[in-house]
C-alpha cells in the first residue's frame, strides 16, 4: 500500500456536528491517525441523524454520523471526570494536531486554550472554528452554519425575488470552515515541518463566507451596490458575466432538468443546430448577446419547447457532442447509479460497517498521483477504540485501564 502523506500524524478530533468533523475528516483520508473524543452522555448530534438501513436509530447508523467520519478512530472519555482531563491532556501529549468546533471559550473554560496546550505538547498544532472567531466583540457569540451564513451576507444575496432570503444549501458554512481548517492544518504542519513550532489556528465561519461574498463586498466598495434579491437575475440566469440562455430547462419524464449555460453567439449557434433550427430561434431579437439578455423570458420557454420532450440524458449528450455546455440535474439515485463518469472514475466504493454491513461511500476528491487519499475503514462504532488507544496510544496497562473504567472515566 502506498504511504500516504499524512502518515504519522495524529490528530485529538475534539470536534461535532459538520464543520469540525468535515476538518478531520479530509485529514484522515490522507494517512493521519484522527481519535475522535467522545462523551457517551453529551453524544454528537449527528449521531442520532436519520439512519441508513431501517427505521430505528442507533449510535451507529446515522447516515449523516457515517458520512463525516469515515477513516477515524472513536474513544470514549468523560473529560467532566477530573482523571478523564487528566487521559486527555496524555492524548493532547502525544498528538501532532488537536481541533474542535466549540463556541469561542469552551476549550479556555476546560483549562486547555492554546496556552495550556502549548505547556503540555510544545509542539501541538491547535486549530479552533467557531462562528466568529475567538477575538472581537462578537467571539461569544453562538452559530450553527446557516446563522453564519447569513451574518456573512450570503443569505440575503440568495432566493427570489419577493421571498425570504434563501441560502446556500444545508449548512454551507460548516463545510467551507472545515475545507479551510483542513488545509491551514496542513500549512501550519509544513511551517512546524521547517522550523520545528507549533501554532494556533482560529478558523471564524462568518470570515469563510466573506471570502464566497467577495465580489459583492467589491461591488458595494466601489461603486456603492448592494447585491440583494431584487435586482439579481432570478433562478438560474447569469449576471456576471452575462450569459443567456443561462438557466435549467424542464425535460421528459417527472421533474426532469437540465443545466444549459451558452457563453457566446458561437455556442448559441451550435444550440441553434442542436435543436434542429427552429423558426423561433431565426428571430433577430436572439442574434446577439445583448438580445438574448433583453429577451430571456421568450428564449427560455423556446428552449424547454424543444427539451420538455426529450430524456435529459440524450439532451446533455446531444449538446455537448455539438459543444454547448450541458449538464443533467441529477437526482441521489442518478449518481449512485446512473453516472457513467463517476463508475468510471471509481467515485463509488463500498465498505463493511459492523451495523451497516456493505454500505456505499463516496471516494476522496483530490487525486494526487503518488499519495492518493483512500477510504481505508468505515466510521467507528461509538467509543469502539478505548482500549486500543488507551493502551497502545497512551501505554496504559490493563490494570490501570480497568480502574479507570471503575471510576467511570470511558463513558
Amino acid at each position: 500500500m502506498t504511504e500516504l502523506p499524512l502518515s504519522g500524524i495524529r490528530v485529538c478530533d475534539l470536534t461535532w456536528v459538520i464543520a469540525g468533523p468535515t476538518a478531520t475528516r479530509i485529514l484522515a483520508d490522507f494517512g493521519a491517525e484522527v481519535i475522535r473524543v467522545e462523551h457517551g452522555q453529551a453524544a454528537d448530534p449527528i449521531r442520532f441523524g436519520r439512519p441508513i438501513a431501517g427505521e430505528r436509530p442507533t449510535l451507529n447508523n446515522s447516515g449523516f454520523f457515517n458520512y463525516f467520519n469515515r477513516n477515524k478512530k472513536s474513544v470514549l472519555l468523560n473529560v467532566r471526570h477530573p482523571m478523564g482531563m487528566e487521559v486527555l491532556q496524555r492524548l493532547i501529549r502525544v498528538s501532532d494536531v488537536v481541533v474542535e468546533n466549540f463556541s469561542s471559550g469552551v476549550l479556555e473554560s476546560w483549562g486547555l486554550d492554546y496556552a495550556a496546550q502549548r505547556a503540555i505538547n510544545p509542539g501541538v498544532i491547535y486549530c479552533s472554528i467557531s462562528g466568529f472567531g475567538h477575538t472581537g466583540r462578537d467571539r461569544h457569540y453562538t452559530t450553527w452554519g446557516p446563522t453564519a451564513q447569513a451574518l456573512s451576507g450570503l443569505t440575503l444575496m440568495s432566493g427570489l425575488p419577493g421571498k425570504p432570503p434563501a441560502g446556500w444549501g444545508y449548512s454551507y458554512l460548516d463545510h467551507t470552515a472545515g475545507y479551510y481548517a483542513a488545509i491551514a492544518i496542513m500549512m501550519a504542519l509544513h511551517h512546524r515541518n521547517m522550523t520545528g513550532d507549533g501554532q494556533a489556528i482560529d478558523i471564524a465561519q462568518v470570515e469563510t463566507g466573506m471570502v464566497l461574498a467577495g465580489p459583492a463586498v467589491l461591488d458595494f466598495t466601489v461603486n456603492g451596490r448592494s447585491w440583494l434579491r431584487e435586482g439579481m437575475p432570478p433562478g438560474n440566469r447569469a449576471w456576471e458575466p452575462a450569459m443567456a440562455p443561462h438557466n435549467t430547462y424542464r425535460c421528459a419524464g417527472e421533474d426532469r432538468w437540465v443545466a444549459i449555460a451558452v457563453r457566446n453567439d458561437a455556442e448559441w449557434e451550435a444550440l441553434r443546430r442542436a435543436m434542429g433550427e427552429p423558426a423561433w430561434a431565426a428571430d433577430a431579437r436572439f442574434a446577439t448577446a445583448a438580445g438574448r439578455l433583453a429577451h430571456q423570458e421568450e428564449l427560455d420557454r423556446g428552449i424547454e419547447a424543444w427539451t420538455q420532450e426529450r430524456d435529459a440524458y440524450q439532451v446533455m449528450a446531444t449538446l455537448q457532442a455539438a459543444g454547448v455546455p450541458a449538464g443533467v440535474c441529477q437526482t441521489a439515485g442518478d449518481r449512485v447509479e446512473r453516472d457513467p463518469q463517476l463508475r468510471a472514475r471509481g467515485w463509488w466504493t463500498t465498505m463493511a460497517h459492523p451495523e451497516l454491513g456493505e454500505a456505499g461511500i463516496d471516494g476522496v476528491a483530490p487525486r494526487l498521483s503518488k499519495t492518493p487519499g483512500m477510504n481505508r475503514t468505515a466510521s467507528p462504532l461509538m467509543g469502539e477504540h478505548t482500549y486500543e488507544v488507551m493502551t497502545s496510544t497512551l501505554g496504559m496497562s490493563a490494570e490501570e485501564y480497568e480502574e479507570l473504567a471503575a471510576l467511570g472515566v470511558f463513558m
